[in-house]
């Protein structure tokens, strides 16, 4: 059978690198104007993002950007396998006699556009070749296949329960939370006061809509992980950052002058994201005599809780919580297995009540599946055991990230040594575009994770991550990795 011809437009142009208008917006006005004067009409094709770096000598994360913005004009689609398609052109716009304007109705919505670095980030690690130096998922190696393929042949008898879950989750995951959340980090909770989610980061989103009123301010770390995402603010919630020391954040910077119950505190006090710094006990209590005293709610994010390496970390927040001040989010997606989408929100029962209230109006209910396996390996110490093995391999692949640093970054970089988690924090020295060595390092397949992502001021930082790619690729990667910074720093 012969492959079909693909039917692509030509290009005979180049943006203008002297010009001070950015290179992803002069290829939008390119192709709008071909598009306009009837020069490419609907049906044809742009080539491949890779083809049309060539062509324009960019690199790819500029053509991202444009094909992004050319779509959300409605002047393209997206079509695998083939590059971009044209969907509308002048012709049809006079035929028609008037084109929906999509974008106008995107604009008003109230969630927000990612990050823009999320957004491309995102898109580009799922590209064949692509090195994921920055990743916040383990390696495919690491996941407990075996273990769960026993599970679903053998332990469940093939009878597994396909109805809609109870609004608060399976009541034999919720029961197995409870027992897990004493033995291994002294919170002591009811079944009644967890909420089973689709991840973590839905857990936020229910906290951003019901519990966070608009025109709020969160007060959450400087840098941070939320920061990478839009939640809180597409709820109408101002982000103000907090610095950390070496204890975690200082509560006494806050400003008096804020509204209680306008008022919320996010923090990750166990391997902070993107940082890795473990709070001290002294500073998660006083955090929360803070809170108390201020009557400001805590949410408190213990995703990475669990990867601790070298030594136990301390207690959550949660554990000293003996008047419903905080509400606790956990998951098994980075200890265990991203695809499972199992978070959970412990809280009081009032607060628990209202978000499954709320998620049963977005989805009727967490896949009732992934929770009769997590269950099961809560209950028969599957979980532990992969944990133990977990931690066993994370260690030594972070010994040999810091290795690879020692050698190549110590006149570029400041670093930490993680006790836990996926991530170094990598602090350039000197004030370097972050940019520059994004688009550069892209260039060469390698996809890293700007610290600009996390924080609000300027961030000359590096989230690396040493859980996704195997030795020699991490390796190599660094290497070629400190190259470009140098290269970069030279140049500026």
């Amino acid at each position: 059978m012969s492959k079909e011809k693909v039917n692509y437009v030509d290009i005979d142009w180049k943006p203008d690198k002297s010009l001070k208008v950015p290179l992803y917006s002069q290829i939008v006005r390119y192709f709008s104007r071909k598009i306009e004067k009837g020069d490419w009409i609907s049906g044809q094709f742009i080539p491949p993002q890779r083809k049309l770096a060539e062509i324009f000598d960019v690199n790819r994360s500029t053509v991202w950007e444009a094909m992004q913005e050319l779509a959300a004009l409605g002047l393209t689609e997206g079509n695998y396998g083939k590059g971009t398609m044209i969907v509308n052109d002048t012709w049809e716009m006079l035929i028609a006699g008037s084109t929906l304007n999509w974008q106008s109705y995107i604009d008003k919505g109230n969630f927000h556009a990612n990050v823009d670095y999320v957004r491309q980030i995102n898109q580009l690690e799922y590209e064949k070749d692509i090195i994921r130096l920055g990743t916040g998922e383990p390696s495919p190696k690491l996941a407990p296949k075996e273990a769960i393929s026993r599970i679903l042949k053998e332990e469940m008898d093939g009878s597994p329960e396909l109805n809609y879950p109870p609004p608060l989750g399976l009541p034999e995951l919720r029961q197995a939370l409870c027992q897990y959340l004493e033995r291994e980090k002294d919170i002591r909770v009811q079944p009644s006061n967890i909420l089973i989610t689709s991840g973590a980061l839905q857990a936020l989103q229910l906290i951003s809509v019901c519990i966070v009123p608009p025109n709020s301010t969160a007060f959450i770390e400087s840098p941070s992980y939320i920061k990478s995402l839009n939640v809180f603010q597409s709820a109408g919630t101002v982000l103000e950052s907090i610095p950390m020391d070496d204890e975690g954040m200082m509560p006494w910077i806050i400003s008096r002058h804020f509204d209680v119950g306008r008022t919320i505190l996010y923090t990750i006090p166990t391997f902070q994201n993107p940082t890795g710094n473990v709070m001290s006990p002294e500073r998660r209590d006083e955090i929360l005599r803070y809170c108390r005293s201020n009557r400001i709610p805590i949410i408190e994010d213990d995703v990475m809780g669990d990867l601790w390496m070298d030594e136990r970390p301390p207690k959550p927040i949660k554990a000293n919580d003996d008047r419903g001040s905080v509400i606790y989010i956990g998951s098994c997606s980075k200890s265990f297995s991203p695809g499972l989408r199992i978070g959970w929100v412990v809280g009081p029962e009032s607060v628990i009540q209202r978000l499954a209230d709320i998620k049963m109006q977005q989805d009727y209910g967490t896949s009732t599946l992934p929770q009769e396996i997590f269950a099961h390996c809560l209950r028969t110490g599957v979980y532990e055991e992969h944990l133990t093995g977990m931690r066993r391999e994370l260690k030594r692949r972070r010994d040999l990230a810091l290795k690879v640093l020692q050698e190549h970054f110590a006149d570029i970089a400041r670093w930490n040594t993680p006790s836990g988690s996926y991530y170094i924090w990598l602090q350039l020295k000197g004030n370097v575009s972050i940019r520059r060595i994004f688009e550069a390092a892209l260039a060469e397949k390698i996809l890293i994770n700007p610290g600009e992502m996390y924080d609000i001021r300027e961030n000359y930082s590096l989230r690396i991550s040493y859980v996704y790619e195997d030795d020699e690729v991490l390796e190599r990667s660094l290497i070629r990795l400190s190259e470009i910074i140098k290269s970069v720093m030279k140049a500026t």
